[in-house]
């Protein structure tokens, strides 16, 4: 017997005690690699204070953020993904979507629902990046299409902020379905004069950028956000050629037209309501050739959060 094993039973095994992960008061930027307080961060609405960096965040914090307090009232929440496929790469396709509900809380990568933004009502649907990239499936497909009949039997604008990677994969041509099908939803909320809003954010690719993600009226993005359908190493792969500087960020999508506005997270709210009032959501659609617009620099806010 060694003298040290005289001790082992006094002694506790790390083994035996669930290890705790301490809570970091303190928050690293991911483009200026600034160390922050995240106090400070969360008081700016998770934008970086030195660099305007727009940090990803969850849909639960993107809704409190839009929406008026303890207005947002979730629709659709027991749809469940189902696995038609019987899928599996690394894991079956079922306990990937189990994994994704203990890590984020939600059963599929949109959360949707109604509020009032500024006291005017609206339907909202929000991604969830941290729920398999905010992929596109047939859960999301059909919680987007029930908020435009919502919008339609109540006469409402809706809203869309996507933060997805695409269509899901694990689904297959299911899942490429939902392209056409919220895009022919959007078309009859087209028909009956009601505003669609479509809000990007950092990513916005694949199969969503594809179809209702540009479908809206009005088209916004954050600062920043990469915005695109395929990635830039397979576009550089496909035409043999370097790509332009800033290429598929919002900033360089709005140079080139495919965007309305980009608008600072600080200000998206308020831009949105004002975009509602502007379309009187809740009597149809204002005619937009009878109607002068807001400038663009009515709603990108100066530098600063």
């Amino acid at each position: 017997m060694f003298f040290g094993d005289l001790f082992k039973p006094f002694r506790k095994s790390s083994e035996d005690e669930p290890k705790k992960e301490e809570t970091s008061h303190w928050v690293k930027c991911k483009k200026c690699n600034s160390l922050m307080y995240y106090k400070e961060v969360e008081n700016l609405l998770q934008v970086c204070p030195k660099c305007k960096y727009h940090m990803r965040i969850g849909a639960r914090e993107r809704i409190k953020y839009l929406a008026d307090e303890g207005s947002f009232v979730e629709k659709d929440a027991d749809l469940v993904p189902i696995d038609p496929l019987k899928f599996s790469d690394k894991m079956p396709y079922r306990k990937r979507v189990a994994d994704n509900f203990k890590k984020t809380g939600t059963k599929s990568s949109v959360i949707s629902g109604e509020c009032t933004i500024n006291g005017i009502g609206v339907q909202l649907v929000v991604f969830d990046f941290k729920f398999m990239g905010g992929s596109l499936g047939s859960v999301e497909g059909e919680k987007i299409v029930r908020a435009v009949n919502r919008a339609i039997e109540k006469h409402q604008g809706l809203i869309i902020v996507s933060a997805s990677g695409g269509a899901r994969m694990q689904e297959s041509t299911f899942s490429l379905l939902q392209m056409s099908k919220t895009s022919a939803a959007l078309k009859r909320l087209s028909n009956e004069g009601l505003p669609f809003i479509s809000v990007l954010t950092d990513p916005t690719m694949g199969g969503v950028s594809a179809s209702f993600a540009m479908l809206g009226d009005v088209i916004l993005a954050e600062p920043g956000a990469l915005i695109g359908f395929a990635g830039q190493r397979v576009i550089k792969q496909t035409i043999g050629t370097d790509l332009p500087e800033g290429f598929q960020t919002s900033e360089f999508l709005l140079e080139h037209g495919f965007l309305d506005m980009i608008v600072k997270r600080s200000r998206m709210k308020e831009t949105l309501s004002d975009l509602l009032q502007y379309f009187d959501a809740t009597h149809g659609m204002v005619d937009r050739r009878k109607q002068p617009g807001r400038r663009q620099d009515d709603y990108v806010v100066e530098e600063g959060a």
